[in-house]
């Protein structure tokens, strides 16, 4: 084996390796985080579990990603450990589908099918169309198919340098007396851990071995302890993940290393013992691709069945490993919702983009809750408690922006597809708008206790005129609100007609007011606390038609936001006819000048 020879085998495992991950991405990017929301379902039917680890797994062809998924959702509090278990056990199985697409190069015969369900010879075919997909398409799921294609191509040309690559090694003595050394169960067990710990795929290092059976010279009995060792070695990627995570999370990754620990040491000790007594013929046998992948599913397949059972001894296992330190337990707290932006959701952008929503959702909440309290002081009666409530919901929703906005701008520098990108955008304008309600809720409090402190009161007419303004404020914060959640674009096209009633409603109060100083039913003093009232009030509004057009936009490219306010100005009876309505609802009460 030559000098060449080593490179072709680097670059082949680089292919290989290349290409694995850009199948992954494009098949992660298929999905659109419907995966991880089908995890989230998850019940806690230990079968249903397994069933749906081996469908996901299967799917994105990675035991490991899918085990790291499973960190950030116990992390996140989105599912319990007990569910997880059930997972993990049908990842293992799941990802035994790419040794059997790998085992495809193996097969012999002179038939046209048969030669053509050989890899050398459909990856071709599925390159060239996967590139003209890429160069041609630009709708984003074809440019993801494209992506899974070529990916696959390229995972299987770098399979197959691979092979080409250790060929000459059949003839050279020396490596099949270091395969010999495998044989030991230890050493084999070792070996398959650390290769697969190092690249931390063990799709990928079966695929190794199954190029190496290409020279002839790996036997059963020194491939089995090596393929039970890439099931140890996966567990590394998971274990790295649940650094500084909660202690539940941590568990998982150690459910994960006990899971394929006991399986291995189950699985060799009845293998070895039943080969002590009756002597399996095929041990020096010499094994291929096919043969690899058999051995990786019976021993993924069988560990899972025997362990299901125990499920609880796993889970009570992983508690006495990741103790709880007395007294500790999970604290109700704001910083627990923020669990759900886990660095690790970031390699699945659709469903991280999710979890920003729903914590933008809770921002949203907190913010519309304040304006409801803060109208209530500043019109009604004055209420302490109130006050200190919206200052502590303001620091909370300037939490939740810092914290929002640094997790967005980590998911914006990542590969996303064209509507996560811009719904990345529309959420970082949200929570900006947001943020600034909750401003202006401590505006109002502002002038609550200016009014408190100067015993100032508004006249019973400027009473009754201020609190149809606030209805109209709730309503448009309600219909603007109730779109971003339900994501409803009809929704949002009735905000701006509603803003342009609260805008009138503020032009008449300003000038009623105006009439009041004149007669003297008013003074200058409470003139201000009465233009800074409504004023804080048509700018919340004003922030509700700007969530409204976010979503607009988001869902159309070629948006311009001035035309779009125009356009509907100018639309006649359809944004006429709203106003109109929204003017009658919204009616002041006579005035009594």
């Amino acid at each position: 084996m030559t000098i060449f020879n080593v490179l072709t085998l680097i670059g082949g495992l680089a292919m290989f390796l290349y290409g694995m991950n850009v199948m992954g991405n494009g098949l992660e990017k298929l999905a659109g985080g419907k995966l991880e929301k089908i995890f989230e379902r998850l019940t806690s039917n230990p079968i249903k579990a397994m069933l749906l680890g081996l469908s996901v797994t299967a799917v994105i062809q990675s035991s490991s990603a899918t085990t790291v998924m499973l960190v950030g959702f116990v992390n996140a509090g989105i599912m319990k450990l007990h569910s997880a278990i059930g997972v993990i056990m049908g990842a293992n199985i799941g990802t035994t589908v790419t040794a059997w697409i790998l085992s495809l190069s193996g097969l012999s015969g002179d038939s046209f099918l048969i030669n053509m369900l050989k890899p050398s010879s459909f990856s071709p075919i599925l390159a060239i169309i996967g590139v003209a997909m890429l160069t041609f398409s630009k709708n984003d799921k074809k440019k993801d198919i494209a992506s899974i294609l070529v990916g696959f191509a390229v995972l299987m040309f770098g399979m197959d340098s691979m092979s080409g690559a250790v060929a000459p090694l059949k003839d050279v003595p020396e490596f099949a007396e270091v395969l010999l050394w495998f044989k030991n169960p230890i050493l084999g067990v070792l070996a398959g851990a650390l290769l697969t710990a190092i690249i931390q795929s063990s799709s990928a290092s079966v695929g190794i071995l199954q190029a190496l059976s290409a020279t002839g010279a790996i036997t059963f009995g020194s491939a089995l302890p090596i393929i039970l060792g890439q099931n140890i070695g996966t567990c590394v990627t998971a274990l790295l993940s649940s650094i500084g995570t909660s202690k539940n999370a941590k568990r998982v990754a150690v459910v994960h290393l006990y899971f394929n620990i006991i399986g291995t040491l189950l699985f060799l000790t009845v293998f070895y013992l039943l080969n002590a007594f009756i002597g399996f013929s095929f041990v020096d046998g010499v094994v291929g691709a096919k043969e690899i992948a058999i051995v990786h599913t019976i021993f993924n397949l069988s560990t899972s069945i025997v362990l299901l059972p125990f499920i609880k001894v796993l889970e009570k296992l992983a508690y006495l490993t990741v103790k709880d330190k007395e007294g500790e337990g999970n604290k109700d707290n704001i910083e627990e919702q923020f669990k759900l932006l886990d660095e690790r959701f970031l390699q699945s952008p659709s469903f991280a983009v999710e979890k920003c929503r729903e914590l933008t959702n809770r921002m949203g909440e907190i913010a519309k809750e304040s304006i409801d309290m803060a109208m209530s002081i500043c019109v009604d009666k004055y209420d302490k408690e109130k006050a200190e409530q919206i200052a502590a919901n303001e620091a909370a929703v300037d939490l939740y922006e810092d914290r929002l906005g640094t997790y967005l701008v980590k998911l914006s520098s990542r590969d996303l597809s064209a509507k996560d990108s811009q719904s990345v955008s529309t959420i970082l304008h949200v929570i900006g708008d947001f943020e600034r309600i909750s401003d202006h809720a401590m505006n109002m409090v502002s002038v609550a206790e200016e009014k408190q402190q100067k015993d100032l009161n508004f006249t019973s007419q400027a009473t009754a005129e201020v609190k149809v303004m606030c209805s109209a404020v709730r309503d448009v914060l309600d219909i603007a609100m109730e779109a971003f959640e339900k994501h409803d674009l009809e929704l949002a096209t009735r905000v701006e007609p509603l803003e342009e009633v609260v805008d009138k409603i503020r032009t008449k109060l300003k000038n009623r007011h105006v009439k009041r100083l004149q007669t003297g039913e008013c003074t200058i003093e409470m003139g201000f606390v009465f233009s800074d009232l409504l004023t804080n009030l048509e700018r919340v509004s004003d922030h509700c038609s700007n969530i409204a057009v976010c979503l607009i936009q988001e869902n159309d490219e070629s948006f311009d936001v001035h035309e779009y306010v125009q356009m509907l100005k100018n639309s006649g009876e359809g944004f006429d006819g709203q106003v109109k309505r929204y003017s009658e609802k919204y009616a002041l009460p006579a005035k009594e000048f």
